[in-house]
C-alpha cells in the first residue's frame, strides 16, 4: 500500500509556551522546553503505527503524541539530544523509501490579524476547547490555518522564537492545522512574519500538492 509523507518537520528547540501546550494535551511522554522535536504525518493513518515502532525501537526518542485517523496519522517525537531525533526521522524516511523532499508543501488556507479584540469575542474564544493562554480584550489576534495540519506546529514554534507573543491555541490534527496567538499589534505582526517565513523555508524542500 502506498504511504504518502504529508508532514515532516524538525524543530531544534521547542519554545517554552509550545512545549507546555503539547504537554498539556499530550497522551504520551511530556516534552520540556529546549527539547528537539520531530512532527510527522502520513496517509493513510494506520501506517503511523509501524513507523512509530521503528523510531522507538531503534533510538532513544520519546513519543508525546500519536493520533490515528482514517485518512491521516500523526506522531510527535522528542528528545533532549537533537541527533537522536534526527536519527529517528531518518529511520522513518528509510522505512518509507523516500526523502524529506517528498513531503507535501504547506498551503496557507487563512492568514489574518484581528486588532483590538472585543470582550465578547475574547470570551467566546476562551470558553472553547483552548489549552493555551486566554486571549485578552483589546489585544490583537493572529490566526493562521494551513494544510497539511502538522506544519502548524513548526509555524507556532518559529513565531514564538521571533516575537514576544502569547500562544492561545494550536490544532495540528485533521485536514487543516490552526494557530491562534495574541499580543499587541507589533507583536502579532512580528509573529505573523515569522510564521509565514518559516512556511516559505519548508516549501523550498517539498513537493507541490497534486
Amino acid at each position: 500500500m502506498k504511504i504518502t509523507l504529508r508532514t515532516y518537520v524538525f524543530m531544534d528547540a521547542l519554545q517554552p509556551q509550545l512545549a507546555s501546550y503539547i504537554a498539556t494535551s499530550s497522551q504520551g511522554f511530556l516534552p520540556v522546553p529546549g527539547d528537539a522535536c520531530m512532527w510527522i504525518e502520513v496517509a493513510p493513518g494506520m501506517a503511523v503505527h509501524n513507523l512509530s515502532d521503528i523510531a522507538l525501537k531503534k533510538t532513544n526518542v520519546r513519543m508525546g503524541e500519536q493520533v490515528v485517523e482514517r485518512a491521516f496519522g500523526s506522531m510527535e517525537l522528542h528528545f533532549r539530544n537533537q541527533s537522536e531525533v534526527l536519527a529517528a526521522g531518518e529511520l522513518i524516511l528509510r522505512a518509507l523509501n523516500t526523502t524529506m523532499e517528498s513531503r507535501l508543501r504547506c498551503k496557507v488556507a487563512w492568514n489574518e490579524i484581528i486588532r483590538a479584540i472585543t470582550p465578547d469575542h475574547a470570551t467566546l474564544i476562551n470558553r472553547q476547547l483552548r489549552k493555551g493562554s486566554m486571549i485578552l480584550p483589546g489585544k490583537s489576534m493572529f490566526i493562521l490555518e494551513v494544510e497539511p495540519a502538522g506544519y502548524i506546529v513548526y509555524a507556532a514554534n518559529e513565531a514564538e522564537k521571533a516575537a514576544h507573543i502569547t500562544l492561545v491555541d494550536v490544532k495540528a490534527f485533521g485536514s487543516f492545522g490552526r494557530l491562534t496567538m495574541m499580543g499587541n499589534e507589533a507583536e502579532a505582526e512580528e509573529a505573523q512574519r515569522a510564521a509565514l517565513a518559516a512556511i516559505d523555508r519548508l516549501n523550498q524542500r517539498a513537493v507541490p500538492h497534486t
